[in-house]
């Protein structure tokens, strides 16, 4: 498989590319994803064989002082090269990440409907929210500023990170390949969300300085 990434100026791109997205046939529809060019900063395409089965849009930014990587929008298209194509879209996500904050830990983070894309997270660490642990403090104060940023803060539950209703104008859209492997209490994290309201889940996570370094670079 031949994957290209590339990264480009959201404000750069073409009615013919806002096209080629909507023939990916993921979640979004066409007014998403002008909406999504006009809010974020970065356009990370990925194409197999000079096709397009990936888009990310993102922005590289700082929260309170705290370097961030914030996915606004992300879909890869159902195939059997989606799990590449997904890990493809990440590494250039950390790699921009390191181009633009060396030598720090780096905040993730996005919105998901379902449990199988938080797999788009595997490299990361102190995933929030995650089963088993009971978020308190600097985790929850991310949850609220992240909802904010994003701007679903009106619907957004503190307690469990989901938005409960229109928080879905952009969310990491991948269905895993292996969706019987999705662990179990992964999939507990979304009871509380309806999709059919536009309910997601806000997940955050870090990658340290020192992991960073390896993730954000080119192979």
């Amino acid at each position: 498989m031949s994957l290209v990434v590339k990264t480009q100026d959201s404000s750069a791109l073409t009615e013919a590319q806002i096209e080629e997205m909507v023939g990916i046939g993921g979640a979004f529809k066409e007014s998403a994803l002008l909406v999504a060019k006009e809010q974020w900063v970065l356009c990370t395409l990925a194409s197999v064989e000079g096709k397009l089965h990936g888009v990310t849009f993102s922005t590289l930014e700082r929260i309170g002082g705290t370097p961030c990587v914030l996915i606004g929008l992300m879909t890869v298209k159902r195939t059997g090269k989606r799990d590449q194509v997904l890990k493809g879209l990440m590494a250039e996500a950390y790699h921009r990440a390191l181009m633009a904050f060396p030598d720090e830990d780096v905040v993730v983070g996005t919105r998901f409907v379902t449990p199988g894309g938080i797999e788009a997270f595997k490299s990361l660490t102190e995933i929030i929210p995650r089963s088993g642990h009971r978020a308190v403090g600097e985790e929850r104060a991310w949850g609220r500023r992240l909802a904010k940023r994003f701007g679903v803060d009106a619907n957004y539950d503190e307690k469990t990170f989901v938005v409960k209703s229109a928080g879905q104008g952009g969310f990491l859209d991948h269905e895993s390949s292996k969706p019987e492997k999705v662990p179990e209490a992964v999939a507990e994290l979304f009871k509380g969300v309806n999709p059919k309201k536009g309910g997601v889940l806000i997940v955050h996570g870090w990658t340290m300085a020192e992991s960073l370094v390896k993730l954000g670079a080119r192979s």
